[in-house]
């Protein structure tokens, strides 16, 4: 019998050994298969990705960078690492990458620890008006262990308010600013953020964790050249592992390495660090170009689709990836209708909006995307049919009879448009 480690596994010996987490596996497969996600940090990973963050690798530990372990046994690792590293710096044309962070949230803080001592002054875009529980927002770390000041969004346009960001950053003259979101549907201004930062003497971070792929793939601008540090996880639009990213110039290679390591955390996973590998030689070609492009059209098409069934959208459409939508003229909660959606085949979350009224956990709006459903190569048309659902599901969020129908109709296109990794699903 072959060791149920070695790197052949398959869910066959998955399900020899545990039936109830290979049953679980199975479910999520199908759910993955069925559903419309549109949950915009979500997205489908290639299966060499996933081949590389389950293989082999997983099983040596590596403390240190390449050339420079910790522990023996280190060849293929530092080969894996350094592919990782040099093809993310030629990707987006950075001088330094670092690929350990375990995701974005430990990348934002290893960013902390190396321009950042407690009680410092940092700002960033606030989670009320779209941007990161780790841009300083009060029940994170970020928020407890800095003095933290936050920016948002104009209330009559829900687009960044610049006036109050340069008074802010005059005032409070912080060490660390933070631009990026995630939940912004709209092109973040990086020059002007540079130009702001650069004023104050601050660090201008870019956190572009949710349109890393669409910068990758040239549809959204790049910080590169405005922002001396960038921070990113490696999924949603980028179409990699669960993992972490830190881009920057030549002169902060050597804090944000410290930061990282020994600052914040041991070994590097490196299955991942070889997905992140994979997924950035895929990020080059001409394909994930045209697949960038798509997301954005794909979510202007959708955008356009659930104006027409009376939703009112905030920035009153989108840039990117993603659409939030505010349900407060229809009188439907963001809870009830992402659920009712659920139920009706739509996975989408619901989010707060700027300015809503309502408690964080039963708020007013609805968040989603077009990554994943672009992944399976749905385009325009579909997207007008999507739209069309949603308006028919928040219309009536309790018509079960209806909400069954459209989950049917819902898996019946899918069938047409097979997940990558899922294709013996269909049919």
């Amino acid at each position: 019998m072959r060791l149920l480690y070695a790197a052949d596994m398959t869910l066959a010996s998955l399900e020899q050994v545990d039936p109830e987490i290979h049953s679980h596996v199975l479910a999520e497969e199908r759910r993955e298969h069925e559903k419309l996600r549109m949950i915009p940090s979500e997205n489908y990973a290639p299966p060499a990705v996933m081949a590389a963050c389950g293989s082999v690798l997983n099983n040596k530990y590596s403390e240190g960078y390449a050339g420079r372990r910790y522990y023996e046994g280190q060849a293929e690792i530092d080969a894996v690492e350094r592919l990782a590293c040099e093809r993310l710096e030629t990707l987006f044309g950075v001088d330094h990458a670092n690929v350990q962070p375990y995701s974005g949230s430990p990348a934002n803080l290893a960013v902390y620890l190396a321009f950042a001592k407690p009680g410092d002054t940092v700002m960033g875009m606030g989670l009320p008006s779209g941007g990161h529980l780790t841009h300083g927002w009060k029940v994170s770390i970020s928020g407890k262990f800095f003095n933290a000041v936050q920016y948002g969004v104009k209330r009559e346009d829900q687009r960044i308010d610049f006036d109050q960001v340069a008074t802010l950053a005059r005032e409070h003259r912080p060490k660390l600013m933070f631009c990026g979101a995630t939940a912004y549907p709209r092109t973040i201004d990086f020059p002007r953020f540079a130009e702001i930062a650069r004023d104050v003497g601050a660090v201008l971070v870019a956190d572009i964790a949710h349109i890393s792929g669409l910068v990758a793939g040239g549809a959204h601008p790049s910080p590169v050249g405005h922002a001396g540090v960038i921070t990113s996880t490696t999924h949603k639009t980028f179409r990699g592992p669960r993992g972490g990213m830190i881009l920057c110039d030549a002169e902060h290679k050597k804090a944000i390495d410290r930061a990282v390591f020994p600052g914040l955390q041991g070994g590097p996973h490196n299955g991942t660090t070889a997905g992140i590998a994979v997924a950035a030689k895929l990020a080059s070609t001409e394909d994930f170009r045209t697949y960038a492009a798509a997301v954005i059209a794909n979510a202007r098409a959708l955008a356009e689709s659930l104006l027409e069934g009376g939703f009112d959208l905030v920035t009153g459409g989108t840039d990117n990836h993603l659409i939030l939508a505010d349900l407060t003229a229809q009188g439907v909660p963001g809870k009830v209708a992402a659920q009712a959606l659920d139920r009706a085949g739509i996975v989408t979350n619901y989010n707060s909006v700027p300015f809503d009224p309502r408690k964080p956990f039963d708020p007013s709006g609805l968040r989603l995307g077009t990554p994943a459903l672009t992944s399976r190569g749905l385009g325009v048309a579909e997207m007008k049919r999507v739209g069309a659902w949603m308006a028919e599901v928040v219309a009536a969020p309790e018509d079960e009879a209806r909400i069954a129908a459209i989950a049917a109709e819902v898996r019946e296109m899918l069938e047409d448009f097979p997940a990558p990794g899922l294709e013996h699903l269909a049919g």
